[in-house]
Order: C-alpha cells, then sequence, then structure tokens
C-alpha cells in the first residue's frame, strides 16, 4: 500500500526513534506532505508579522495590474511553512534536543500567487556525527500545483542533541 501512495506523491508519516534509522535513510525521500491553500489573510497575518506590507503581497487591486497579475506570498512566508508542512512528512522522536541549527541554501524559483496550492516534498539529505551529537540536513522542496517549477527550494539543518 505504501507503494501506492509514493507514486502519488504522497506517504504515511515516518517516524525516526533511533540516530541509527536516521542514518540509514540518508539519501532517502521521505514523501510529501498534504496540499494546502495559501490565501490572502495568510499572506496578509504574515505581513502584518514581519512590517513587509509590499503592494505585491497585500494590495490585491493594484496585483491584478502587475507581473503576476495578482498578489503573491512572501518568499518567507513560503519559507516559514517548512516546519509545519515537514511535520506532516516526519517526526523526529529520537531522544534528546532537537535545535533548528540554521538553512544552508534557499532558493524561490517561482512566485507563489495566492489561492495556489503547495505541498512539500522532503529528503533526508545527511546524517553526520559533531562532537555533541548528530547534524542532520533535509532538503525541502515546496510544489506549487499544476506548475514544473517549485515554489521554495530550501536545505535545513537540525542538530540533535542525545539527552
Amino acid at each position: 500500500m505504501t507503494a501506492f501512495f509514493r507514486m502519488k506523491g504522497w506517504a504515511p508519516m515516518r517516524v525516526f526513534t533511533t540516530f541509527e534509522e536516521l542514518e540509514q535513510a540518508a539519501g532517502e525521500e521521505l514523501g510529501a506532505s498534504e496540499w494546502v491553500t495559501i490565501d490572502q489573510a495568510r499572506v496578509n497575518q504574515f505581513a502584518d508579522a514581519t512590517g513587509d506590507h509590499q503592494w505585491i503581497h497585500v494590495d490585491r487591486e493594484r496585483a491584478k495590474d502587475g507581473p503576476f497579475g495578482g498578489t503573491i506570498a512572501h518568499g518567507y512566508l513560503t519559507l516559514a511553512l517548512v516546519p509545519w508542512l515537514g511535520s506532516q512528512v516526519f517526526k523526529l522522536a529520537t531522544p534528546g534536543a532537537k535545535l533548528n541549527y540554521g538553512v544552508n541554501k534557499v532558493r524561490f524559483p517561482t512566485p507563489l500567487l495566492v489561492g495556489s496550492r503547495i505541498r512539500v516534498h522532503v529528503k533526508i539529505a545527511t546524517v553526520t556525527d559533531i562532537p555533541a551529537g548528530k547534524q542532520l540536513t533535509v532538503q525541502h522542496t515546496i510544489e506549487i500545483e499544476d506548475h514544473d517549477k517549485p515554489a521554495c527550494v530550501a536545505e535545513t539543518v537540525v542538530l540533535l542533541l542525545p539527552g
């Protein structure tokens, strides 16, 4: 049954309970989250939270005549959805602390029009030993429904500290 879901792009959530399981998954595509619609209310809330009220994000009337024919989500809003979307694909149930260490590379290849549906594809890139524990690098590709290019590609880094 899992093969069917993987063919469709969706897979049951993967739960990692040990560092060994995680290391064995290095290089593995874990699957995709469910689709979510990016609506104007979410974009406006992000604009309020960040102070970025650029018209291309929040002024629907003006954006109709803009380069994309409508408002677009902030790139950083798209990036900020990575943890939530990724949590639908996998869970780190390993012992100890999990610390967001940063992002190695982020790109926004395609503007994300408000009203579009997105999902994330997750791949475990690497799991490496560090003096304090493990360093996990995860590749996230945020796909836009019915588009060839993704909205965002990001490589995140998490420190896994045994506890």
